[in-house]
């Protein structure tokens, strides 16, 4: 199965509106806001300057970059005509951000036009990271800055015990919803190939023990799971019984690495 977000539109609306609102859950987390926060306050903002979100989804980070670079202008690019959609909803009465329908591997933006580039958990999600990358180095002016934002997919888990049944949900997600679960180890020698400084790489950890922060990793891969004909929708049931046992009780645990690079355009 090839990793439905390098096609949300194809996915369909329901995939559209499900992830839309996960996305707004995980963001919402303190653990992802202080992740958020912390590359932001790397960034500097002025009036006149332009910040861009490449793969913005449905605008939960573009936002925050909005809140934070006003009254400098955001503009979210998105390849997803559903996702635009729901960004521009989401988004009603932020004047400074704006959202277009665009593949970040061909921004319809002059070269320098930019004073920073913000990619947020999509490079795991595409074939070829260094063209996107390189896109971005297109459009940046020099002296601006790259940040980059993903999930090192390979160490993520919802383990709570050795040989727990459940995790079989989060490696079927990292299977079946992620392009390259190692892209965060390949940061900083893509980033040295297009020609960046390196100025910042740190990894910080989400735990999540909310029921809608990890919803998508059980409802979405059982259903595969059963649409595939790998398990019975009994034993999916279980699964999703299990899951909100745990989430009820309190023993719900799901745990991510996310990693952060910022990087000079020189």
């Amino acid at each position: 199965m090839t990793d439905p977000f390098q096609n949300v539109d194809a996915a369909g609306p329901e995939f559209i509106h499900v992830f839309a609102n996960a996305m707004e859950v995980r963001q919402s987390e303190p653990a992802m806001e202080t992740i958020v926060a912390r590359y932001l306050d790397k960034l500097a903002f002025s009036e006149g300057s332009l910040t861009v979100e490449v793969g913005s989804g449905a605008g939960a980070i573009a936002r925050r970059i909005a809140d934070r670079a006003a009254p400098g202008a955001v503009i979210g690019f998105e390849p997803s005509k559903g996702f635009v959609e729901e960004a521009r909803i989401r988004a009603e009465g932020v004047e400074n951000l704006s959202f277009e329908v665009a593949d970040g591997a061909a921004l319809p933006l002059p070269d320098d036009a930019a004073d920073a580039v913000v990619m947020h958990t999509v490079l795991s999600h595409v074939d070829k990271p260094d063209t996107l990358i390189g896109e971005a180095c297109r459009v940046l002016r020099s002296g601006g800055r790259l940040v980059i934002c993903d999930a090192d997919f390979s160490k993520s888990t919802l383990s709570s015990f050795a040989n727990d049944p459940l995790d079989i949900c989060a490696r079927e997600f990292t299977s079946h919803f992620v392009t390259d679960a190692y892209l965060v180890g390949k940061l900083r020698q893509l980033i040295a190939d297009a020609g960046l400084i390196l100025e910042d790489f740190t990894h910080e950890t989400r735990v999540s023990s909310t029921r809608e922060g990890m919803r998508p990793w059980v409802d979405r891969v059982t259903s595969l799971m059963v649409e595939r004909g790998d398990i019975g929708q009994p034993l999916a049931d279980a699964f999703v019984a299990e899951f909100e046992r745990r989430a009820d009780n309190g023993t719900l645990y799901g745990y991510q690495v996310f990693a952060t690079a910022i990087a000079l355009k020189p």
